[in-house]
């Protein structure tokens, strides 16, 4: 068979997604922080961008302007889709001049600014921590170059990664002069820095305290299983103790720090800042979006004299400058389209969920995205991309918009009940338990019967479990 080239045309049609529904696209999913950090690598490239420092007036505000506002407020939103092409013909002045209206300059204030480092604080972390306590103390020069080993091989949690062995066949010790600066170490504050595991931890801080030789230490070296699993009566027999002491001896156990690193944590806390509000105002509610701190983008004024110019300007300048101006454009109306598919999504969520903001979690409803992009007549992708991330202000709490999707339990009577509803009844009825004899999965299973909801132990199990609440066993406390 011959070899040959051949020419053909073939007809096929393609869905491609353009550049700018791209980033329509990915902005919907994008977080609070992670919209900011967009926003601000899209200004730093784009010099057509810019922050709109002035804050206008009502006066301030042309009719123009006012009349612009109220017909974007008022026509219907309408969803990213892959099937509408981008504009190619764009009148930019009329564009530049609508969203100018009202520029103002701020003049520079030049004053001298105090450094970062000046107003900042720092934590110290453990690392440093014992490091300093190393440099102050009388170790010879041996003990200090195994300490610095030692130091370096503790975790944040305050445990040895290493074991002793390694440790001489690191630094070229004998294993007696490793062991012993260990043993000087683990004096070093935290107390319970250095240990090898939770037992060592645990009973460092016992003699720590002189409690060597007494029940605590026993119980420790000893009984530290059945400790864990809570069963005092079998430590009790074992020992030949009476309860009462076991109980006392459990109680100190209980004030000893298991993770002696954590109070050394460099870890920043992480607030969440909600994307949207929604307050009771009377019988309704009121949603409003959180647009603090998001930099209100416009184009730079100074492109409108340019445009003005443009019969001046090289060919290159002129292609530049209409890049760079679809880019803002499309960005500015991107975010637009967020903050507005953002309140549609939360305003039918509240229409669903009414009675979780009058009532709270108990009385969540089972609710599935399509029910949500049915009302607001919009894709399932599209309600999936905008909750995830996005946190929202309610009456009842800080809550991820994705919390109020869950699947459905079915109830006694027939009605289904929210997946999420049944976990807070669950922790409901183990905060109210007696906790001498707390509840177990099957006991709960018959308490939930008789609020109208059938569910399996196994399920109990299952949701207890993700809501790491312990088995009745563990958490039992005889006193």
């Amino acid at each position: 068979m011959a070899l040959e080239l051949k020419q053909s045309l073939n007809l096929s049609q393609q869905l491609i997604m353009t550049p700018q529904l791209q980033q329509a696209i990915k902005l919907l999913q994008l977080s609070r922080l992670e919209l900011l950090e967009t926003i601000y690598q899209e200004m730093e490239t784009n010099p057509v961008l810019e922050e709109q420092g002035v804050v206008e007036t009502e006066e301030e505000v042309s009719p123009d302007e006012e009349k612009l506002d109220l017909e974007e407020e008022s026509s219907p939103l309408s969803e990213v889709d892959v099937e509408t092409p981008p504009q190619e013909e764009f009148d930019w002045e009329a564009y530049v001049s609508e969203y100018n209206t009202g520029w103002a300059e701020t003049p520079y204030e030049d004053r001298e600014v105090p450094q970062f480092e000046n107003i900042t604080s720092t934590k110290t972390n453990l690392h440093s921590h014992l490091m300093w306590q190393l440099n102050m103390s009388n170790f010879d020069e041996a003990q200090k170059e195994i300490g610095l080993h030692v130091i370096g091989n503790i975790t944040d949690d305050g445990y040895l990664d290493i074991t002793v062995e390694e440790l001489a066949n690191n630094t070229g010790y004998p294993v007696e002069k490793v062991r012993e600066t260990l043993k000087l170490i683990q004096t070093f504050d935290p107390v319970g820095v250095g240990a090898r595991d939770t037992r060592e931890c645990l009973l460092i801080q016992a003699r720590f305290q002189g409690l060597q030789g007494t029940l605590v230490e026993r119980i420790l070296m000893d009984h530290l299983k059945d400790l864990e699993d809570k069963k005092y009566e079998n430590i009790a027999k074992k020992l030949g103790v009476s309860m009462d002491e076991v109980i006392t001896a459990v109680s100190i156990i209980r004030e000893f720090e298991p993770k002696p690193g954590r109070s050394y944590s460099d870890e920043e806390t992480i607030y969440v800042s909600p994307d949207i509000y929604v307050f009771k105002v009377g019988d309704e509610y009121e949603i409003v979006l959180n647009e603090d701190g998001l930099p209100k983008l416009r184009i730079n004024a100074y492109y409108k004299d340019v445009l003005s110019r443009k019969d001046s300007l090289p060919d290159n300048v002129k292609s530049y400058i209409q890049e760079k101006l679809k880019s803002a454009a499309w960005l500015i109306k991107s975010i637009h389209q967020r903050h507005r598919t953002i309140y549609k999504v939360t305003e039918s969520i509240v229409r669903f969920q009414r009675d979780f903001f009058d009532k709270g979690i108990t009385h969540l409803k089972p609710l599935v995205l399509r029910e949500v992009a049915e009302d607001i007549q919009m894709h399932e992708s599209t309600i999936s991309r905008v909750t995830t991330n996005k946190y929202v202000y309610t009456p009842q709490g800080l809550f991820e918009l994705k919390f109020f999707f869950n699947s459905a339990i079915s109830s006694i009577d027939g009605d289904s009940v929210a997946s999420e509803s049944v976990k807070e009844h669950i922790r409901n009825i183990i905060k109210m338990e007696n906790k001498e004899k707390p509840y177990s999965d099957q006991e709960i299973a018959d308490i939930l019967r008789k609020l109208n909801i059938r569910v399996a132990r196994r399920t109990v199990a299952k949701y207890r479990e993700s809501m790491r609440i312990l088995p009745s066993r563990k958490r039992r406390k005889p006193f």
